[in-house]
């Protein structure tokens, strides 16, 4: 079944030399659970920018799939103690990412979904930061998420 949901997604690079860049959206999204895995969707505008890019996020207990459709194009693969490459389409040309996590965390009772996935991003198969998303899914009405 499909609820409305809020999405929080906060994303930490640490860069070189001690830098930090940190992003965060607030959203809202749907939620489905099938099969075991939770699907969470969302739209997400890029500032600047005319369009919209499509966002499919499908979370399970052996890790996380992250799929953008329009402005940006990618299938990012996260796995624990796995590299998985990708290329990485945007506006502005293309990229080819790496991605090799080195935890993921799901926590889920009715009402919350949190997931926390430390990874190492290449960029062009250099190293580029060391990375964290720590993301939140809360029902928004309040009600229960359907997890059978």
């Amino acid at each position: 079944m499909t609820e409305d949901v809020l999405v929080s997604i906060r994303g930490m690079q640490m860069l070189e030399m001690n830098d930090q860049d940190e992003v965060e959206i607030v959203t809202n999204g749907k939620y489905l659970h099938k099969n075991g895995k939770h699907y969470i969707s969302y739209e997400e505008v890029m500032e600047g920018m005319e369009g919209t890019t499509r966002n499919l996020i499908k979370v399970g207990e052996d890790g996380m799939e992250v799929s953008k459709r329009g402005l940006t194009n990618v299938h990012m693969v996260f796995e624990k103690d796995k590299k998985n490459v990708t290329y990485y389409e945007t506006p502005f040309g293309n990229l080819m990412v790496g991605i090799a996590a080195t935890n993921i965390a799901v926590k889920n009772d009715e009402k919350n979904i949190d997931v926390t996935v430390n990874y190492a991003l290449d960029v062009n198969y250099e190293h580029l930061a060391d990375c964290t998303i720590n993301m939140s899914i809360q029902s928004k009405d309040g009600g229960s998420f359907r997890l059978s």
